[in-house]
């Protein structure tokens, strides 16, 4: 065990009863250092922040390239199509649609076939808005590679493919 797994938490009473502030490296982590849905939610945090500081310029965030995407490669989804294949719950993804269509970079169209339905596609500008993205996330691709290793990376990448 490394000496972070085995410190307990410096985080200690003074006499007083006040609890004395302590710098956020040194509270220990017991049992949260060998949880792997801990490591992984820290590091999607550093991934997330990242990819904000990226494409800041541009005012994407993930899900918003994620659906950008989604819609690029396939262009007449329905709604329902994108928010399953993505795991985003359709309310939310209504609202970022709603957002997308506002900055002129999705457009809503309705199905031929279901009157219900509407098939999802990119506006022009949102072909060349998504390329740009593409480029920037490309970027924060190489960020994360500097962070843990090429290698770490694709090894990574290998073992969440069943996740995605």
């Amino acid at each position: 065990m490394t000496a972070t797994a085995t410190r307990t938490s410096p985080r200690k009473r003074a006499g007083n009863g006040a609890a004395r502030p302590v710098d956020g490296d040194e509270i220990g982590l017991d049992a949260l250092v060998g949880h792997a849905g801990y490591a992984v939610r820290r590091f999607q945090i550093w991934i997330f922040q990242d990819f904000i500081r990226t494409l800041g310029d541009v005012d994407i965030r993930p899900t918003q390239y994620s659906v950008l995407t989604v819609i690029g490669a396939n262009p007449g989804l329905s709604q329902m199509a994108v928010a399953k294949r993505l795991g985003i719950e359709r309310a939310r993804l209504v609202h970022l649609l709603d957002s997308l269509e506002q900055r002129d970079l999705v457009k809503r169209v309705k199905s031929s076939t279901d009157r219900r339905s509407h098939a999802l596609h990119l506006t022009p500008p949102g072909k060349t808005a998504l390329a740009k993205f593409k480029r920037l996330a490309a970027e924060h691709e190489r960020h994360v590679e500097e962070r843990i290793g090429k290698q770490n990376r694709e090894r990574l990448l290998r073992i969440l493919a069943d996740f995605t």
